[in-house]
């Protein structure tokens, strides 16, 4: 019988395979700042803009939250404040002596400007028995105040929201950038593949590991984005039907001044 002349793999031979394939894997460092110093240049652009996102989506979230919880705070003590005061004239010199400038106040001082500026004239161009060209006068000074109310309450809106569309698109946006690293990734790693004819750990990995990262920048983006945003927007259009409700108020308030007046 004829003897096998195949010489077995000797221990020493695995062994010395094993550890070539454990140093080809380790000499690729996986760390979070060596895939980003090693990156694709495509890919790298794209991680630098995710990052720079993020940055920015941050500054705009710890803007907002001081902004709004000053907002919110100073609300309150004005409407406190407000409805407990018995001379609307005496508190306009004290809100106008602070300088306040959240959008309450604002609206106030616009109004009672409006007020005066309007009373003023209508003393000088009313006849006392013209009674009919007194009430044209007064339905013309509550439009003119409600309108200058809902300009400041507009106006003072917009500034809060700026930023929002920001947070928004990177919130909407970000996942897809990402997704567009990780394809890009995905397609060096098949690159290497092709081009080592070799299918081991060592050459995947890298491509596939600076692809997830991609991703996962992506939606560190995009998380804190999307929730800051609906929180910021829920907080807004409170503060928008408050606004609106004092806008409301006042004018009735101003109404009935204007009608005891008219008598």
């Amino acid at each position: 019988m004829a003897l096998s002349t195949a010489a077995p793999v000797s221990g020493v031979d695995a062994t010395e395979l094993a550890g070539n394939a454990a140093n080809a894997v380790g000499a690729h460092d996986l760390s979070l700042m060596n895939l980003i110093l090693h990156a694709q240049p495509l890919v790298l652009v794209i991680m630098l803009i995710l990052i720079g996102m993020s940055i920015a989506c941050w500054g705009i979230i710890f803007e907002k939250y001081f902004a709004l919880a000053s907002v919110n705070d100073k609300t309150n003590q004005f409407e406190k404040e407000f409805w407990s005061t018995e001379a609307l004239d005496k508190y306009y010199e004290r809100v106008k002596k602070r300088k306040s400038t959240h959008p309450l106040a604002l609206m106030f001082t616009a109004a009672m400007d409006e007020w005066f500026r309007s009373r003023g004239k209508a003393q000088e161009r009313v006849v006392p028995s013209s009674r009919s060209s007194a009430n044209e006068l007064n339905i013309s000074i509550k439009e003119r105040i409600m309108q200058m109310m809902s300009v400041t309450r507009n106006r003072e809106m917009e500034r809060l929201e700026r930023g929002l569309g920001f947070l928004a698109t990177a919130g909407s946006s970000a996942p897809f950038i990402g997704l567009l690293g990780t394809c890009i990734g995905i397609i060096n790693s098949f690159t290497s593949i092709a081009g080592s004819q070799n299918t081991s750990l060592a050459v995947v990995a890298p491509g596939i590991a600076e692809a997830l990262f991609a991703t996962a920048i992506g939606l560190f983006v995009a998380i804190p984005a999307v929730i800051a945003f609906n929180k910021f927007n829920g907080e807004l259009n409170r503060l928008a039907g408050k606004l609106e409700d004092f806008s409301t108020e006042f004018h009735m308030l101003l109404s009935r001044q204007l009608d005891k007046g008219s008598r």
